[in-house]
């Protein structure tokens, strides 16, 4: 059987991340993304908003979603 690898993109509802990868809620908190209130919009949208550099962002979500 091969592994799963996660794949996390940019257009992935904040919400919808954390419940798929519930891991990736420590990702958001270090980068001061907002994944209670905010977290109906895309992680790109997110990123945005809250300032968070999306490249980074993006690198540690799916290396946190590969655990």
């Amino acid at each position: 059987m091969s592994a799963i690898t996660a794949k996390v993109t940019k257009d992935l509802v904040v919400n919808d991340c954390i419940k798929l990868y519930p891991k990736t809620i420590g990702v958001f908190t270090q980068f001061k993304i907002d994944s209670c209130c905010g977290g109906a919009v895309s992680i790109e949208a997110a990123a945005a908003r809250d300032g968070a550099p999306l490249d980074e962002l993006m690198r540690a979500l799916n290396e946190a979603a590969s655990k």
